[in-house]
This record gives structure tokens, sequence and C-alpha cells, in this order.
């Protein structure tokens, strides 16, 4: 693993050092932070990667040091989205070299979405080498939920911590963590039925967490009700940045023609409007989106809405200078939050809620989305 770690910083230092180089022309400011969002990234990506041997510095959550987990397949898919913009031989092999370690392996709950991410960056793989057993465990897992789909009610039962509704998508975050890896499963093996099912169970949890005033998603249904001290809706940041970041990923593995295709980029404009209009003058947007006075900075909510925005705008869905300068503010706070070594700050620790952020705080979901917010703003 260490000798690993050491090329790849080898070849991220040499590879940053050529990006690097003062371009002869002047810029715009898009097109100069395009130029800077590889390098940014890359310096991002290695200290992440230089720090996976002890995760004190993320708080010591039990959930973070799993390596099919959520927090680490958050972060493994940010990393694949940018090999692939990047071209990165050392990066791409880093993917490559975890999946494996774990023997293309699952997280442990056979129907919890969070356990099945690390998947998606799995197909990403085998996209690449086109090797059948790096998606065999995850297409036997998906067989065996389309022989018995979960009938579980979608709502959240107050006060207890394993929720009987997450055998399904009954959570926002959910929304990132399963239905690409069913598109994504279909776009490989040209089976409908794993993007059929996606789809469907998509659908029924929008249905169910999606304001239908606001259009921003719910964490859960024991949001439906609560309200902040100023009787505002609670949205929170993170969890509209995993659903927003999940419909990017849909719409990246859903073929051209499909029936719901429409309808997921109506939904995705909707969300980019609002998303913008709740956007603070320094970039970022507040853990709680509706509640941004005195909130610091905070990066996981806000790499995945600059990643949304970029992509938009990369592929004709979202048009129009007042999407560009949310992207671009978006990305030069971003930028302010990577300190001098790499590590990126700001990030709200694991929970469900909008929570207090400090400088220090970092995650390694927050580096998967900063990573996804790279690869397309480096290809704008």
């Amino acid at each position: 693993m260490r000798a690993s770690l050491i090329i790849v910083l080898f070849a991220l230092a040499l590879t940053s050092a050529a990006a690097a180089a003062p371009s002869p022309e002047p810029a715009s400011e898009q097109t100069a932070i395009a130029a800077q969002a590889p390098t940014l990234g890359r310096k991002v990506a290695a200290w992440q990667l230089t720090h996976m041997d002890n995760f004190d510095y993320t708080h010591g959550h039990r959930a973070t040091p799993d390596p099919r987990g959520w927090v680490q397949g958050a972060l493994f898919v940010g990393l694949a989205a940018f090999a692939e913009r990047t071209g990165d031989p050392a990066l791409i092999q880093a993917v490559r070299d975890h999946g494996v370690q774990q023997a293309w392996g699952l997280g442990r709950r056979p129907l919890h979405a969070d356990d099945h991410v690390i998947g998606q960056a799995w197909l990403w793989v085998h996209g690449r080498d086109h090797d059948p057993a790096q998606i065999a465990p995850l297409k036997a897992r998906f067989d065996a939920i389309l022989a018995d789909p979960p009938k579980a009610d979608l709502r959240f039962i107050d006060g207890t911590e394993d929720q009987p509704c997450q055998a399904r998508w009954c959570w926002s975050d959910a929304l990132f963590m399963g239905p690409a890896a069913w598109t994504g499963l279909s776009q490989a093996t040209g089976d409908p039925r794993y993007a059929a099912y996606g789809d469907k169970e998509f659908w029924a949890s929008t249905d169910w967490l999606l304001d239908k005033d606001e259009g921003l998603y719910y964490r859960d249904s024991r949001y439906f009700d609560r309200r902040d001290d100023k009787g505002r809706k609670i949205f929170w940041s993170r969890g509209n940045g995993w659903a927003y970041a999940g419909i990017v990923d849909i719409l990246k593995t859903l073929p051209a023609d499909h029936p719901s295709r429409p309808r997921y980029e109506a939904l995705f404009r909707r969300m980019s409007d609002r998303l913008i209009s709740l956007q603070k003058t320094d970039g970022y947007w507040a853990p709680s989106l509706l509640a941004p006075e005195n909130t610091p900075p905070e990066t996981s909510g806000t790499g995945f809405f600059v990643y949304g925005l970029a992509y938009g705008l990369n592929h004709g869905l979202l048009k129009g200078a007042r999407y560009e300068t949310a992207m671009t503010k978006g990305w030069n706070a971003l930028d302010v939050a990577v300190q001098p070594d790499g590590k990126l700050g700001w990030v709200q620790q694991i929970g469900y809620a909008p929570d207090h952020v400090e400088a220090d705080d970092t995650q390694l979901y927050g580096v998967g989305a900063f990573l996804l917010a790279a690869s397309e703003v480096g290809a704008r």
C-alpha cells in the first residue's frame, strides 16, 4: 500500500508541475479556473491518498475506515471521475488497486445503498479493463435484489439507528449511493432490468422526499414537519448535494433515449435554479440552505453543487451567465478551503442534518465531492 502511494505521489508531482506552467496567453476567469482545476485536484487527491492509514483527522468516526463503505465509496467515485478527466495513470491505478485489494466486493449489508456506492468505482474500472470479475459481486448483489425486491415503507422511525426503510432509498443520501450503480450496471451489461429498477426506486424516493414548493429534498421523513428557530424548513446542504450529484451520475449512465431522461433533466434544471438562488455571497452554500446568516463555509455540499452546475454547463443542460457565475464563485470558494499542503477543510462531519463546521474539519466524502467538481470544472 505504501509503495503504491509513493508511486502515486511521484506521478502526481510530475503532472502537477507540468500543469502549473504559466499560460502564454491571457485567459478569461472561466478558462483560468478550468486550467487550475486539474492542478488543485491532484494536490487534494495526493494529500488524501497519503492519509489513508489513520483517520484520526476525521474525528475518528467508525464509518470512515471501512474500505467498502459509503465514506470511502464517495471518495473513490470522485477519484474515478477525476482520473477519467485527467487521464493520470497513477490515479487510475489507485482506483484499480483499491478494487483489487477489496476483491471488487461491496459492503456487508445486502440492501443498504451505502454499501453499494463503491460499486460505482468498480464499474468505472470495468469500463476501462472489461474484466467481468470486476463487477461480478455487484451483479450478484443486484440480481438477488431483483429476485426479491424490498417492499419497505419509506418512513424513518425517529430514535432508531437500524432503519427498516433503508432497505430502500428513504433518505436523500441514498440517491447518490444507489441509483447510478443500477444504471451503470445496465450500461456495462446491456441488461435493462437494472436501470429499470433504479429508475422506479429513484422516483418513488423523489416523490416521497422532494418538497414540491421548494424543489429541494428533505433528508428523510423526520424533517417533513421540523422547523428551525425562525420557523423555516430544514433542507440540509449535503443532503441535497448527494441528491443533485446523484442525478448527474444517473444522467451520465442513462441511455439518451431512455423514457425517463427528460424527467431527470427537468428535475436537474429545477434544482439548479433553486440552488443558485440560495448561494451565499462568499460562494458557499450554507449547511442549512434556507438559513444563510452567520454560517461558516461548508465544502461538501458546495462541492456537489459546483459539480452539478459545471456538468450542466458542459452538457448544454444549463445555459447563461448566471449559471457560469454561480459555478465560478463556488469553485473559487472551494479553492480557498484547500490548505497549503492539499488538505481540504471546512467539511461538515458525518451526520444527517446541518451542523457546526470548523476550518480544519475534513472527511473523505468531502474530497470525493471536491474531485467530482474538479473533474467537470476542468472540462470548461
